[in-house]
């Protein structure tokens, strides 16, 4: 694990970067590490990238150094559709104390979508309503430029319902 002062060394830096250009985010901002440096490099390139084992062929969400179903530490990364169906999800209408950045999102809804490969990430979803969302409705993964380095991703709800 890298060291958590890591953490907030590239959040500044990241924010400098964006001072620099006018803009800011002042969000968490997530820090990479050799296991997580391709999927993070899979979002700026507007690629939602899975791991997958080479030995028992599933994918796996969140990025790991082994198969959490067989133990082998051959994986690969490949692309995710970014597809699939509302799992579950919270309308988030009070944030806590050391997150005041999130206050003026107020309310936000965040998810878990259950992706076409068979894993569940979450995320926040973009919605205008936060009253239209319904679980099994499909959604899918956009992505979030918030710095000139960093790419998030989000959800939106598909058209067809």
């Amino acid at each position: 694990m890298s060291d958590p002062g890591d953490y907030y060394l590239e959040m500044s830096e990241a924010r400098r970067q964006m001072r620099e250009l006018g803009q800011e985010y002042d969000k968490p901002i997530p820090s990479k590490t050799t296991i997580t440096s391709p999927f993070w490099d899979g979002l700026n390139r507007s690629q939602f990238l899975l791991q997958k084992c080479v030995s028992c062929g599933r994918h796996i969400w969140y990025p790991r150094a082994w198969c959490i179903y067989c133990g082998n530490r051959d994986l690969v990364w490949t692309p995710s559709k970014g597809t699939g169906k509302i799992y579950s999800f919270v309308i988030i209408r009070q944030v806590v104390e050391n997150l005041p950045s999130w206050s003026k999102d107020i309310p936000f809804v965040v998810a878990e979508l259950d992706l076409d490969e068979g894993v569940r990430v979450y995320g926040k979803v973009n919605l205008d309503v936060i009253e239209d969302i319904h679980i099994g409705d499909p959604a899918e993964i956009v992505f979030n430029k918030v710095t000139p380095d960093i790419t998030l991703f989000s959800f939106n709800l598909s058209k067809t319902r």
